[in-house]
């Protein structure tokens, strides 16, 4: 099927609109070539009258500024929340200070629902504070969360790769095994296909499945979110051509920075956090609305003025694909020269479902031959996927990436120090599969070096058998 028969019959899935408070609603119309539209069981995601879907999002300096965004029914039209600094009993209360914001009301197949968004600003460094939303029915109840320190300073983040299938059934158990196994997890990197939007379910629902997946962990700890191409509907015009735009719930859901690329500030943005400046674009906008050459120039500057120990990108479609046949070749004569003169760190991608660690493109021999010799290493491509979709991994992989995975959902924790950052995947059972240390030598160069931690069995499919025993799961893109 071509990607436009593919484009032509998905598009009836996102029968939504997002319209200003007070405006008229949209009404969600069932599928004009009178399909029903696949739904989770039963009604679990419509509003209600107490605040979900509470996402915590970093300012662009997330030692003073942070933001949330959540979800209530049409009856609560003020966007309120209360916030105080942290103690130790139950008096949160006393000192709270209101918080007012604004809203945006998105109607699905639920009927209409209000989107509101608050920034906490004016906050002190490296300190535990307390928050609460309101909802017509009331308050939620108080999460906290603690600012990045002003300083250069040890923490460790997850990165997670397409959640977008399965993001229930499957990611879910990934998402909460990363949480359950590395504390004091800092912030969370996701590399864009979030959901399926066009895929399994109506679009209310998936991102309904995705706030589950997290569940509190999203309330308390910022989300660093990149789009993918599913973030993106399609439209039609009446000249048959047919185009992206960005489907409503991302801008309603995420609180993100305003610091990005002009044409595309709702979706490209920078963080600094305690010594590593994190730099997000958006792939699906420069290969197909024509931003390339803006974010470029963007990466290029924000990458310039970074005075960060380390410098991280996060985007969706990948420099170096697993999967697919060819490289993203847009994407690689544009942005990889700006990675290899800016001295960029790391680069992590989601989009080809499954797994690759890559440091050389001339392959993995190369790679170890310069590790060997102490050579200086430049930026390390990696590729995951937590979802449930997988995709068979293509000719290069027995001899380009340093390590590949096929067949398996991953997540993946980064410790950073001022001088050194250790990354480690593991598999959705909590086994460790890969991992790497970057250490920066006086000169400001790294040298990477591979783990000596034992580490699980190459997962690739054999045939029609995957790497489980069962079934191989991974099909040829």
């Amino acid at each position: 099927m071509t990607t436009g028969a593919r484009r032509r019959r998905n598009r009836w899935i996102l029968p939504i609109a997002l319209a200003a408070i007070g405006s008229v609603p949209a009404v969600a119309a069932a599928s004009a070539a009178g399909g029903t539209l696949p739904r989770s069981p039963g009604l679990p995601y419509a509003p209600r009258n107490l605040p979900d879907r509470i996402v915590l999002t970093p300012g662009s300096d997330p030692a003073r500024e942070m933001a949330v965004a959540y979800r209530t029914d049409t009856a609560q039209a003020e966007s309120q929340a209360q916030i105080a600094v942290s103690v130790d009993g139950p008096t949160l209360e006393e000192k709270a200070r209101l918080v007012t914001g604004t809203a945006v009301r998105v109607d699905s197949s639920y009927g209409p629902a209000l989107y509101h968004q608050l920034r906490f600003t004016g906050l002190k460094p490296d300190t535990v504070y307390a928050y609460r939303v309101k909802g017509a029915a009331g308050w939620s109840e108080w999460y906290q969360f603690r600012t990045a320190a002003a300083e250069a300073k040890p923490f460790r983040f997850l990165y997670l790769g397409d959640v977008q299938n399965g993001i229930l059934t499957y990611a879910s158990r990934v998402i909460r095994q990363a949480f359950h196994a590395n504390g004091d997890i800092r912030l969370v990197l996701h590399a864009g296909d979030l959901v399926g939007q066009r895929d399994d379910l109506d679009h209310d629902d998936e991102w309904g499945e995705w706030n589950q997946a997290g569940g509190y962990n999203y309330a308390i700890v910022p989300q660093l979110p990149a789009t993918g191409n599913h973030e993106y509907v399609d439209d039609l015009a009446p000249d048959g051509g047919e185009s992206r735009r960005l489907g409503p719930y991302w801008p309603a859901q995420f609180a993100l920075p305003s610091n990005g690329a002009d044409p595309v500030k709702a979706t490209t943005y920078y963080v600094d956090y305690q010594g590593v400046r994190f730099i997000v674009l958006d792939g699906t906008s420069a290969l197909d609305l024509g931003t390339m050459a803006a974010q470029t120039r963007w990466l290029d500057a924000a990458l310039a003025s970074s005075k960060a120990n380390w410098n991280v990108v996060l985007f969706h479609q990948p420099v170096f694909t697993c999967a697919r046949p060819n490289d993203t070749k847009e994407i690689k004569a544009a942005w990889k020269p700006v990675f290899d003169a800016r001295k960029v760190d790391l680069v992590l991608q989601g989009h080809d479902h499954c797994y690759s660690r890559l440091t050389s493109e001339a392959g993995r021999e190369a790679s170890a031959r310069a590790r060997a010799d102490g050579s200086v290493q430049g930026p390390v491509y990696l590729v995951s996927v937590t979802g449930s979709k997988m995709y068979a991994l293509n000719d290069r992989t027995p001899w380009q990436p340093d390590k590949v995975a096929e067949a398996t959902e991953l997540y993946q924790i980064v410790d950073v120090e001022p001088r050194r950052l250790a990354f480690r995947t593991f598999t959705a059972s909590g086994r460790l599969y890969d991992g790497f240390t970057l250490e920066r030598r006086t000169d400001g160069a790294n040298i990477l070096r591979e783990i000596d931690e034992p580490t699980i069995a190459a997962r690739r499919c054999s045939g029609t058998v995957g790497p489980d025993g069962g079934a191989c799961v991974a099909r040829g893109k």
